[in-house]
């Protein structure tokens, strides 16, 4: 019997995630757009920050890959589009994993006030930092799109498997975001060590470069690397067109869902204590 509710226990807490978001969605919404609204308030550019900022980050990043760095890859393989397509196509996926992960660690306690009513749903938080994060994720996506049908005159086919890695993407952001929120609100270090290490591991995973080029020794790191799987599935769907990393998606789905899994199960054991706490 113990071992059937084990097996039903990831559809509870799928089903149990549902209930909360289908319930609450108004809720999430109002306090995405007000964590938008608030973040640059009082500031000439607020409303057009929000797009703005994901577009220079990427500007820089290419500027210094592409032309001071002079980095090239189709001269010595044969890749389908240019090195400025395979940057973004990796980028823009942890550039936004990178602000939701930065968010979520300090969520509960910057809303302590709200956490502290007993009527209110503690889940919705970490579910308002990835839905405030989704803007940034849209509008790079759609800019990486109008950069290759200018310079190659079309789009691989692979592009309609977009709402696919950005849904498996999501999953995991939510599994990740309820991890570190319930984290955070007892170890308030986590902020800045997961400021720390999403810089580094942005250089452990093969985004400004290809896996080839590193020395064979090293290689381990990349693979065993657990945002690796997210990255090659964007770039199949983005920049190679085809499954250049079959294995990838099928480690990236099974990823996703079990790291929501554990984030949501454990997010709701620490909850019970965050009076206690804040």
């Amino acid at each position: 019997m113990s071992g059937l509710n084990r097996k039903k226990k990831p559809f509870v807490t799928v089903r149990d995630f549902y209930s909360i978001v289908s319930t609450h969605y108004e809720l999430i919404w109002d306090l995405a757009k007000r964590e938008t609204g608030e973040r640059y308030a009082g500031q000439i550019l607020g409303r057009i920050w929000p797009v703005l900022h994901p577009l220079m980050m990427m500007a820089i990043y290419v500027f210094i890959f592409s032309f001071v760095f002079k980095v090239k890859i189709g001269s010595e393989h044969e890749l389908p589009l240019d090195y400025t397509a395979y940057i973004l196509s990796g980028l823009i996926p942890w550039l936004v994993f990178q602000e939701v992960m930065a968010k979520s660690t300090g969520v509960i306690v910057a809303n302590a006030n709200l956490v502290k009513q007993v009527v209110f749903p503690v889940e919705v938080l970490p579910v308002k930092s990835v839905l405030s994060s989704m803007l940034p994720l849209v509008v790079s996506l759609t800019v990486l799109l109008l950069y290759v049908l200018f310079v190659s005159g079309g789009l691989p086919w692979t592009y309609v498997l977009l709402p696919v890695v950005v849904a498996l993407a999501v999953i995991l952001m939510l599994g990740v975001a309820f991890l570190l929120s319930g984290v955070g609100t007892y170890f308030r270090d986590i902020k800045d060590i997961v400021q720390v290490l999403t810089v580094i591991n942005m250089y452990l995973m093969p985004i400004f470069y290809l896996p080839m080029w590193v020395p064979e020794i090293f290689k381990p790191i990349i693979y065993i690397n657990p945002f690796s799987p997210m990255i090659w599935c964007f770039q199949d769907a983005l920049y190679y067109g085809h499954f250049e990393h079959p294995w990838a998606w099928m480690v990236f789905s099974v990823e996703s869902l079990l790291v929501f899994i554990l984030g949501f199960t454990l997010f709701r054991r620490f909850k019970t204590m965050f009076g206690n706490v804040l």
